[in-house]
């Protein structure tokens, strides 16, 4: 194995998070009495996606977060509703959805014999602990680090300095983060010693400064690239 301990992250890389939130967000609109239409669900995804990459550059807290992106969807809907309660009935439903990428589980049952998985995420705990003792995935994460529990968020340093202590990680290079965003994951394992994949199944460019350490383009060639294959394709 090229690594000892492999840092995973949840949404997009592991879990189909826009397949669970497509049914928590339909079940959530369809509930508070909101249009089901597309151009609705596309205003919610907007606000929410704005949101999340504040919290990434640190100008927004997760708990201001998960209430505020509600708020600002309702009051562009014409108001009325309590944002709380949106966000509790949401969390609820998005806490179900347990699918996973086609591979992942095939990928994680491969290398749990052979490295220390750990499930690394910004993700709401009320959220990510339902969809993974729902999942395939459950029993095989010793560790699971969710940023709502642990006081920092990726990409801050505290966040990955806390978990390379509490798995007692003592030389970073036998250590890998593996996500789909280039900020939360990639930059902010990289500037923390650790070296970092980007997940990028779909081939999408890469608009910023940020050099991940490998690029995977499959779960076939991410699995080939940790068990210590030449890593020349992707």
């Amino acid at each position: 194995m090229r690594y000892d301990y492999l840092l995973f992250d949840a949404d997009n890389t592991l879990f189909d998070f826009d397949r669970a939130e497509e049914r928590a967000l339909r079940a959530t609109l369809e509930f508070f009495g909101y249009p089901l239409d597309s151009d609705t669900r596309e205003l919610y995804r907007t606000i929410n996606r704005v949101l999340w990459r504040r919290l990434d550059l640190g100008e927004i807290s997760r708990e201001a977060l998960v209430v505020e992106r509600f708020a600002l969807f309702d009051r562009a809907m014409g108001g009325g509703r309590d944002a709380a309660a949106l966000n509790r009935f949401y969390l609820d439903r998005l806490s179900e959805g347990a699918e996973l990428l086609p591979g992942a589980e095939a990928l994680c049952r491969s290398l749990a014999p052979r490295a220390t998985l750990a499930l690394v995420t910004n993700g709401v705990a009320r959220a990510q602990r339902g969809r993974l003792a729902r999942s395939a995935l459950n029993g095989l994460f010793p560790y699971v680090f969710i940023s709502e529990e642990v006081g920092w968020q990726k990409p801050q340093r505290e966040f990955f300095s806390h978990v390379c202590s509490a798995m007692a990680i003592r030389d970073r290079r036998r250590a890998v983060v593996i996500g789909d965003n280039l900020v939360s994951d990639v930059q902010g394992g990289l500037q923390s010693g650790l070296d970092a994949v980007w997940f990028n199944p779909n081939g999408l460019p890469n608009p910023t400064q940020v050099r991940p350490t490998w690029e995977a383009r499959s779960f076939s060639a991410l699995e080939d690239y940790l068990c210590g294959g030449a890593g020349a394709s992707k």
